[in-house]
């Protein structure tokens, strides 16, 4: 006799895509890389140290020229170096997964041509000269451009990606226009300018880091906010919001973490193209497409990076050196052709 009774029905529920996870293990060796850039980066420069030296003067500094060059020169765009390039790769990663495109930068959000603006502004209106003055309104800048964008890309449901890559679009366009206006009327004003814009860490003290560290700080804490979360909102919003997650706040959470990295960055060293653009993407091949794996291998990639790049501008033009930003213009470009051509792309 066959048994009539119902058979169970099968519920289904929202599920997770598998995700292809990072590992511990890579964040240590590019850790280990991180430490042994920066070794070389406190060597390498006009006058080269031994690492033995280097390693000598760091422990036990004795006052020697040796010492007061790892100390006071080498030391503190090391630092800035690692910090910006920490930075401005977790930016990336953010904007690239905020906005769902893996051409978004950093600078869409129009804080680089907020930042730039308001520098120009500092030195034709107040007569700022120095890189502690250019710190602070350069942070101005770019928080007041940031929220400009973000004001004018918002909707009813939050900040909407499509809206936002416009407005900032828009916003970058209209600054970099009165950035120009000002700076072709003073001749000042440009050399001063150029100064800042070329993107440096060097001549940059401890004081510029310290300045911006609490920003840095905050960036990070609202990028760790963001992470679990980002994984959600890559399904959309509609299916974000069946799981329990609110697009609107983890997306405002998103968008502020971008603003305090991008614009503590800027403000520090003047806009480095590239890394936000880059770093994401070499942080995916590695990681997968968690973004809690995702947001620390940039931070760690983004670090060494720039580390690297400050080295290779002191050693191609010796006696002098290529500054920070031209260098990340040079090779940038170059190394995203590679990846996208030659390596398969991680989608988001």
């Amino acid at each position: 006799m066959t048994s009539t009774a119902p058979h169970p029905v099968a519920t289904t529920t929202p599920q997770l895509p598998q995700l292809r996870r990072g590992s511990v293990r890579g964040l240590v060796v590019l850790a280990l890389l991180l430490v042994l850039a920066g070794l070389v980066s406190l060597a390498v420069g006009s006058r080269p140290i031994s690492l033995g030296t280097v390693i000598d003067v760091l422990f036990h500094p004795d006052g020697s020229d040796a010492s007061t060059i790892v100390h006071d020169l080498r030391i503190p765009r090391t630092v800035l170096a690692l910090a910006v390039g920490i930075a401005l790769g977790i930016a990336g990663a953010l904007m690239q997964g905020h906005t769902r495109n893996p051409l978004a930068d950093p600078g869409l959000l129009g804080v680089e041509a907020g930042a730039a603006f308001a520098v120009v502004i500092g030195i034709y209106v107040f007569g700022v000269q120095d890189l502690t003055g250019y710190a602070w309104f350069s942070l101005a800048g770019a928080g007041l451009a940031a929220a400009a964008v973000f004001a004018i890309g918002s909707t009813k449901g939050g900040p909407d990606p499509i809206s936002l890559v416009l407005a900032g679009t828009a916003v970058n366009a209209l600054l970099f226009a009165l950035t120009q206006a000002v700076i072709l009327r003073d001749i000042d004003t440009l050399d001063a300018y150029r100064f800042w814009a070329v993107g440096s860490v060097s001549g940059r003290g401890m004081d510029v880091f310290w300045q911006v560290l609490p920003f840095i700080v905050v960036g990070l804490v609202l990028s760790a906010m963001s992470a679990t979360s980002l994984n959600l909102l890559q399904l959309g919003d509609d299916v974000a919001v069946s799981l329990g997650v609110s697009p609107v706040r983890h997306k405002v959470i998103g968008v502020l973490g971008v603003m305090m990295l991008t614009g503590a960055a800027t403000a520090a060293c003047g806009p480095v193209g590239f890394v936000g653009l880059v770093v994401p993407h070499v942080a995916r091949h590695f990681a997968g497409v968690d973004y809690r794996w995702v947001i620390p291998y940039s931070a760690f990639i983004g670090g060494l990076l720039l580390i690297v790049a400050d080295v290779i501008g002191r050693v191609v033009v010796r006696p002098g050196e290529l500054q920070v930003g031209i260098v990340m213009a040079l090779i940038g470009g170059p190394v995203f052709i590679y990846l996208v051509r030659r390596t398969r792309m991680v989608r988001i």
